[in-house]
């Protein structure tokens, strides 16, 4: 119709009879008619839409998130404290992690956080927390340490923030990263070996590109120098060989990759083909007797509420995604949909009894394929459908029917449904309530049920029962004020962030009341917002918002030693407080099991930072952008590949900027001096010949003999610093330590007086050469 109106607005003048303009102007006004009835009624649709959308955006408001991060491996002593809550305890594996979590790996320490799409991996001296995640956005407060991350999927619209005590790293592509925070939050240096991203803070912005590392200093304004990035330490292959327990899982063909911890799998279960459920995992290394949802115990995580903690080093996927299902007598496990991301659910059971169990205990079940999970939480019916779509095969009307019977209905009971695994034998688990609100092992407390208590009892979407300070805390809470913590310093520190946090998490003690008026139901955002006080972030801020950034040229080339800059003003100097190097971990009283720590416990160093790099190359050219791979560790290590979580414990090293010191001689030590703390060596510009190319050879025996010389840094300073970890171990007397410490700083002096005369050399050999002026071209006088 209105192709018809504009071609009748195109005719060019014509002369119309009368009775032709009459019949003209009536088509003309029903056209308009026409067109004005479809508008009105696409305005309707328009409005019904927008508003339809905007009761379901409402509603989503209270969906929790379709992820979290499982704390997936540890090593050394590592604390956590749940969000909102003051009190560290010792962590445990599985735990799942959300936004206001908080962890500390201690000296000799690591741990490993797990994404569908990342994984984060902390260094020894590490304070980490989750300002925000949720399903686009994974927002990091690094107070103090290193993290590496493995970043293998990002979305357009995801935000992978790191954020410091002077700025705010957003990563823009998946990659590779290493971010580091000084002790003392004077500066943050960020590898990029591969991928891209920006810092920003004060104003401005810089880009790193693959292969490029950038210490940023200063509080006030943030001040940027760019090198090349070195190789990689021993925290670096750590990470690399964790990651290749991913990058070559079996079972990434029967799952999505968004499925966390499936790299497990491989090790501790065999994949087979079943005619009704398709794809089974069956795990291969538990006890006789043994049923889902049984060797493990339960926490209280906020805004999902009870939430099951497995023991096994496997036991993260089968227990957050999936059904279980017995088949031939032997329990196997149905991933869902490979094709669909997966939604994380606290616990895929179903509850037996009604108002706090049956006879005083708390009962469950593992639901079983093609059965509809129920959330205890405040859900919308989008949620319901993703959360039951993405785990297992099951029809749609179907969960519509019990979505509106237990949620729409408030119906908790679930009369009408027969569930395969409640009549199967063992698979029913019992507790004592008590025993189930104080987060105990549920092996060891479990009770015997009959088959006539199972059939008899109502099943339940929740267990109707209130937690206490212990369910926060968890298994460990018993380990609350005996566990290594950050300084208080570090635990306090504000950071500069891009993209805005939520607000501060509510302290349990404050929502403990309004919990207990509906056991085993977490409360509702907006109920959580209203116990929150007004004034909590203002108090005491944990972030800073950075202001809108401009473009900015960081120092590029060799640290320390640029022309034209005074870097004694940019760079800063050693952090305040640094821990003593290589004293003995400080081990939690409560050790873990012995499937969760390494075969062997090499003391590693702690976050302590290396020598200053004077003698790294200048880079002629800036890297491009998305470089493949610059000195990523290679790729072929035969008989290399760590056994499940048991890599071989290394010592991080923290790339602290050196502290630049011009041209000029260096003073014997009076103490004991390690290379990591030698002044760089002058090193003279080679000689300019006029002629390019005999240039261009100069500078490159100069890089490479400065390459020499850092390799001897290093390994001198390996040497030492093992000599130290030696007499640490034996307890030697004070004189034996100043032996050693006079020793040192003989190979110190040794080693320098080598380099100087190395460098004299060369600079004797070149400069003959670089009297010899050039002839002149033929032909020209």
């Amino acid at each position: 119709m209105c192709r018809e109106l504009l071609n009748l607005a195109e005719i060019p003048e014509i002369r119309y009879s009368p009775r032709e303009k009459v019949w003209r102007a009536l088509y003309v006004d029903k056209a308009l008619n026409k067109v004005a009835g479809w508008t009105t009624v696409l305005l309707s649709i328009a409005l019904l839409t927008a508003t339809s959308s905007r009761r379901a955006a409402a509603q989503d408001q209270n969906d929790p998130p379709g992820r979290v991060a499982r704390l997936g491996y540890m090593e050394g002593s590592v604390s956590f404290q749940p969000a909102g809550e003051s009190d560290w305890v010792q962590a445990v594996p599985n735990r799942p992690m959300t936004t206001g979590d908080k962890l500390w790996a201690d000296r000799d320490s690591r741990a490993e956080l797990q994404l569908g799409s990342a994984a984060i991996r902390l260094a020894a001296n590490t304070g980490f927390s989750f300002l925000n995640l949720d399903d686009r956005t994974v927002q990091i407060q690094l107070t103090s340490g290193a993290l590496n991350i493995r970043v293998r999927r990002l979305n357009r619209d995801d935000i992978f923030e790191i954020d410091t005590a002077n700025q705010a790293f957003s990563v823009f592509q998946p990659g590779s990263y290493r971010v580091e925070a000084s002790q003392d939050g004077n500066y943050t240096v960020v590898s990029v070996r591969e991928g891209e991203g920006e810092s920003t803070g004060n104003g401005q912005t810089y880009t790193l590109h693959a292969g490029q590392r950038g210490t940023f200093s200063g509080t006030e304004s943030l001040n940027a120098d760019v090198v090349e990035i070195g190789g990689p330490d021993e925290f670096d292959n750590w990470a690399y060989n964790r990651d290749r327990r991913y990058e070559g899982s079996r079972s990434a063909r029967y799952l999505s990759h968004d499925v966390v911890g499936y790299e497990d799998l491989d090790d501790n279960g065999d994949w087979r083909d079943d005619s009704n459920y398709g794809h089974v995992w069956f795990p291969n290394r538990v006890s006789t007797g043994w049923a889902p949802y049984r060797e493990g115990h339960w926490d209280w995580v906020a805004p999902w509420g009870w939430t099951w903690v497995d023991d096994s080093s496997w036991g993260y996927a089968p227990f957050h995604y999936g059904r279980w299902v017995t088949i031939g007598g032997r329990w196997g496990w149905v991933a869902g949909p490979v094709e669909v991301v997966p939604v994380y659910a606290p616990a895929l059971v179903v509850f037996i009894g009604a108002g706090g169990g049956f006879g005083g205990n708390v009962g469950w079940f593992p639901l079983g394929p093609r059965e509809v999970y129920v959330p205890s939480y405040s859900v919308s019916r989008e949620y319901v459908n993703r959360v039951n779509i993405s785990n297992t095969t099951v029809n749609t009307t179907t969960i519509t029917n019990v979505y509106n019977t237990t949620i729409v209905n408030k119906t908790t009971n679930i009369t009408n449904v027969t569930y395969v695994n409640r009549n199967v034998a063992g698979a029913v688990t019992a507790v004592p309530q008590r025993a189930f609100v104080s987060a105990q092992p549920v092996a060891r407390a479990a009770v015997a049920v009959n088959a006539r208590e199972v059939a008899s009892a109502p099943v339940s979407s929740r267990a109707a029962v209130a937690p206490s300070r212990e369910s926060v805390l968890g298994l460990r809470a018993n380990s609350a004020g005996r566990v290594a913590a950050p300084p208080a310093a570090v635990a306090s520190r504000q950071v500069i962030a891009k993209a805005t946090p939520p607000p501060p998490p509510v302290a349990f003690a404050k929502q403990q009341q309004a919990l207990a008026a509906h056991p085993g139901q977490p409360l509702a955002r907006q109920e959580v917002q209203s116990l929150r006080p007004a004034n909590a972030a203002a108090a005491q801020p944990v972030v800073k918002q950075a202001p809108p950034g401009k473009p900015a040229t960081p120092n590029m080339g060799r640290p320390g030693n640029q022309p034209g800059n005074s870097p004694n003003a940019r760079r800063p100097g050693p952090p305040a407080n640094t821990p003593p190097a290589n004293q003995p971990a400080t081990r939690s009283g409560n050790q873990h099991d012995p499937n969760e720590r390494p075969g062997a416990t090499n003391p590693a160093q702690p976050n302590r930072p290396p020598s200053p790099q004077p003698n790294q190359p200048t880079p002629n050219n800036r890297p491009e952008p998305n470089r493949p791979e610059p000195n990523r560790p290679p790729a072929a290590q035969p008989n290399n590949r760590p056994e499940p979580n048991r890599p071989e414990p290394s010592p991080p090293t923290l790339n602290r900027p050196p502290s630049p010191q011009p041209n000029q001689s260096v003073p014997r030590p009076s103490t004991a001096v390690h290379p990591r703390d030698l002044s760089p060596i002058a090193r003279p510009a080679p000689p300019s010949t006029g002629n390019p190319k005999l240039d261009q050879k100069y500078q490159q025996q100069q890089e490479k003999l400065y390459a020499k010389q850092e390799q001897d840094h290093q390994k001198l300073q390996q040497k030492q610093e093992q000599d130290h970890q030696r007499l640490e171990k034996q307890k030697s007397d004070e004189s034996r330590k100043q032996q050693l410490e006079q020793q040192h700083q003989q190979q110190t002096q040794q080693l320098e007086q080598k380099h100087t005369m190395q460098q004299q050399k060369l600079q004797e050999k070149q400069q003959p050469a670089s009297r010899t002026q050039p002839k002149p071209p033929k032909g020209k006088p």
